[in-house]
Parts: structure tokens; C-alpha cells; sequence
């Protein structure tokens, strides 16, 4: 069974947000037309506490995009976004949630930033996604949304690790640096990662 994989399409990340991914709501139709070609739809959505570490303002004398260690890891700093309860968390309005059949919230821990919906940072604490996937019997997961270099790209690690025939839908997802994104491209190819266009899909 395929499984379509959201990642947060969420309004602090597409203009206007408090950490806006340029055109980040460019793909939004091309994602509600994808969605009728799976019979399983899931979303992660970004769910921080207002006190999260990983946000520059809980940080004294750093900024945005500083770089500072959590947990023991180099880990970087963020604008405040996709705080719970805020209108920035809530999913983009364009975005179709009717087929989205279950949420995954990740980041909710203070200590511990969360790029994969499969996993905390620290790959300690898991979504829960895993478990869903299997348990519906999808061996095939589909991956688009934001960011296209972090937490799309740390989702479709974890997807390979976690056993699942894995591929990118890449002009369904929008990095945050393209020039990260042709980077990745190249390694998750190389994991075995299907790299492919909607077309493939919608044609």
C-alpha cells in the first residue's frame, strides 16, 4: 500500500510566516491534486512550546540561524515558529486536509528540535508514524511539502531506515536552500531513494 507524506504545510512556513520558505505555497495545488492518487493521506505539522530551545529567542545573545549545542549535538537556532495554538502552527488554508486520515506533531519537546516526522533530533523519541504506516499496511511511502533540505529530507532518511520503499516527490516540496536541495538530492539517491516528478503520478 502507498502512503502520501505531508511535511508542514503550515502557515509560519510559507510567506508571510515567521519563517517563511519563498513560494513555499507554490505547491500547495499540485499537493490537493496528489492527494486523490493515494488511498492513505498523512500531514506532520511543526507543534513547538513557546519555551523551546532550538528558537533564537530563547537563547540570550543569539540570533536566527546561529548554530548552538543541544543535547550534545550542534544544532541549528530558529525565528520563533509554528508555537502551539497560533495562528503560524495551523495548516496553510489552501491546503486540502479532507483525505488527511491522521496528524503528526513533532517538536513538542522543549529540550529536543524534531526535523523527521518519524523522530525527535536525538532519534530517541519517535512520532508514532512508524507504527501507523505498518499498521495500515503501507510498505511504499510518498513524501512533498516543506522544507524540501530539512524536515522533508530528514523524513525520507528515517523512511529508508524504517524500511519503507521510499521516494521524493521533488517539485512537490520546496527547500529552504536550493543549493542544499541539489546536495541532498544526490544522497538520498544514492540510499536507494526514488526521485521523481508529480507528473509520474498525475499523468
Amino acid at each position: 500500500m502507498k502512503a502520501l507524506i505531508i511535511l508542514d504545510i503550515q502557515n509560519d512556513f510559507t510567506p508571510g510566516g515567521n519563517l517563511e520558505i519563498e513560494q513555499g505555497d507554490s505547491i500547495i495545488p499540485l499537493v490537493n491534486r496528489l492527494q486523490d492518487h493515494f488511498n492513505l493521506v498523512v500531514a506532520t505539522q511543526d507543534w513547538h512550546p513557546q519555551n523551546h530551545r532550538s528558537f533564537a529567542s530563547n537563547n540570550p545573545g543569539k540570533k536566527p540561524f546561529d548554530t548552538t549545542e543541544i543535547n550534545g549535538r550542534a544544532d541549528t537556532l530558529w525565528p520563533d515558529h509554528c508555537v502551539q495554538g497560533t495562528p503560524g502552527a495551523d495548516f496553510h488554508p489552501g491546503l486540502n486536509t479532507k483525505k488527511i486520515a491522521a496528524v503528526f506533531r513533532k517538536g513538542m519537546d522543549p529540550a529536543t528540535d524534531s526535523y523527521s516526522g518519524f523522530y525527535d533530533n536525538d532519534h530517541k523519541t519517535p512520532t508514532g508514524l512508524t507504527g501507523y504506516l505498518k499498521t495500515k499496511g503501507v510498505d511504499e511511502t510518498y513524501f512533498c511539502g516543506l522544507a524540501g533540505d530539512i524536515c522533508v529530507y530528514y523524513s525520507v532518511k528515517d523512511s529508508v531506515k524504517e524500511g519503507f520503499d521510499t521516494t521524493l516527490i521533488e517539485d512537490a516540496a520546496v527547500p529552504l536552500s536550493n543549493e542544499n536541495y541539489t546536495i541532498i538530492r544526490k544522497e538520498l539517491s544514492a540510499m536507494g531513494v526514488k526521485i521523481i516528478k508529480s507528473d509520474d503520478i498525475l499523468q
